[in-house]
């Protein structure tokens, strides 16, 4: 009879794996949204205490994200901005060729697009190396050669998050219009987020002071940043923002070493 019963569950534990396989994966930054502020579980906190990641502005609305398992990430990846080595990973969004390629670097192993051709959302939602990366999108304005008759195109945009060293860290994309409850709810916590300040081209000032105000990051880095003055980004958003300006194009940080207040860390080296 032992036998049988053992056989038994063989085959259900057979019958099983595959449905467990296919299991979405898990986001930490979404649990820990949903925790009391700075909880972790505390395996997560255990296995990422000590490790960094480095990140570095490479110029308009691609930042390099390198983790402590040597994955480097390029977001709003267009070849046009390049520091060191190639990334490993790229994610792309579609408002304008400054922020994707259609034809890149074929030793890129993992090109991310933030949109389909289908006209169905795309879905990212993978864990590479040591990073679990998933998308939130968000729709974009019609620019000449699209279909005239909408003006905006649902889900052309993604907001990309990153999670690694215990990090949450975001990337806007190239937005265009204010985020709703459920974006936030999708979205989860950020202890970094990246920000595009341009006023013009993505979101109105006043529109994306707003959404960096109720994300509550740590860390804002600004993108995008060609057109607007930092002072008028710093106006809207707040006292309770510090500034920290550096001479550097990179830094490294990890959970320990986040600002206890938020702060505006901005990159002059690049």
């Amino acid at each position: 009879m032992s036998r049988l019963w053992l056989a038994a569950l063989a085959f259900l534990g057979w019958l099983l794996t595959p449905a467990f396989a296919q299991q979405p994966q898990r986001s930490e930054c979404l649990a820990m949204a949903n925790a009391a502020p700075r909880v972790m579980p505390v395996v997560f906190r255990q296995a990422t205490a000590a490790a960094e990641v480095e990140i570095t502005y490479a110029g308009h609305s691609t930042y390099f994200i390198d983790t402590p398992a040597g994955l480097r990430i390029a977001t709003d990846y267009s070849g046009a901005y390049q520091v060191g080595r190639l990334p490993d990973v790229v994610t792309m969004n579609r408002a304008h060729s400054t922020h994707y390629s259609l034809y890149p670097d074929k030793r890129i192993p993992h090109v991310l697009h933030g949109w389909s051709d289908d006209g169905k959302p795309a879905i990212v939602s993978e864990r590479i190396s040591d990073t679990f990366i998933r998308n939130v999108t968000t729709d974009i304005r019609r620019y000449y050669g699209d279909d005239a008759g909408s003006d905006m195109i649902r889900d052309g945009n993604s907001i990309f998050i990153f999670e690694a060293a215990g990090l949450c860290i975001g990337h806007l994309g190239h937005l265009h219009h204010k985020l709703d409850d459920s974006h936030f709810a999708q979205i989860g916590r950020l202890d970094i987020v990246m920000v595009p300040i341009d006023g013009t081209y993505t979101m109105s000032l006043d529109g994306i002071s707003e959404i960096t105000k109720r994300l509550r990051a740590s860390v804002v880095l600004p993108m995008h940043r060609f057109a607007t003055p930092l002072d008028d980004f710093m106006r809207r958003i707040g006292q309770e923002f510090e500034i920290d300006r550096r001479i550097e194009r990179s830094f490294r940080m990890s959970r320990d070493t986040l600002p206890t207040s938020p702060t505006v860390i901005i990159l002059d080296g690049v």
